[in-house]
């Protein structure tokens, strides 16, 4: 049994990617390290491409309108799936830029953030019908080239 359509982990995912691009402009903002600061801006912009990328898969996608028990049950339940991933908790960049102040744990802490989403999309991928899996595999697949990239940052700054 199933209880997502990719349509809406597509929709998740962009709504993430959102999140994240807010959260790496406000780390930049409050990055006292320039190399720390220019790579949020990165992240930041990497987030950004991702949104369109997975907004252009949306058109390819069936709308799904699931039976609710009352108004806005599902609306409520999307929030509570969505508010336990990184980007959609509460985080007061300040804070954590304080914790980042150096382009190593900058970068720690981005790929940390990553993982979360790819560990999200994994959980997901399974309630999600066999024959539209593909599409939650491909935004597996994004996250883990950005992984990938933050990664190989992380050596160049060594």
């Amino acid at each position: 049994m199933w209880f997502f359509r990719a349509r809406e982990i597509v929709e998740f995912a962009r709504q993430i990617e959102q999140k994240g691009q807010q959260f790496y402009r406000a780390m930049a903002e409050q990055a006292a390290d320039g190399r720390v600061k220019e790579i949020m801006l990165a992240l930041a912009a990497e987030e950004k491409e991702h949104e369109a990328l997975f907004t252009r898969m949306l058109d390819g996608l069936e709308n799904y309108n699931p039976p609710e028990t009352y108004p806005g049950e599902y609306e409520e339940y999307v929030r509570v799936l969505l508010d336990a991933h990184v980007f959609a908790k509460d985080i007061k960049p300040g804070e954590i830029a304080c914790q980042a102040g150096d382009p190593q744990k900058a970068l720690d802490m981005a790929i940390g953030f990553e993982k979360d989403s790819l560990l999200f999309f994994y959980e997901l991928r399974q309630l999600v019908p066999e024959q539209e899996r593909s599409a939650v595999d491909k935004l597996i697949r994004e996250e883990q080239k950005h992984i990938l990239r933050l990664a190989g940052q992380k050596k160049v700054l060594a």
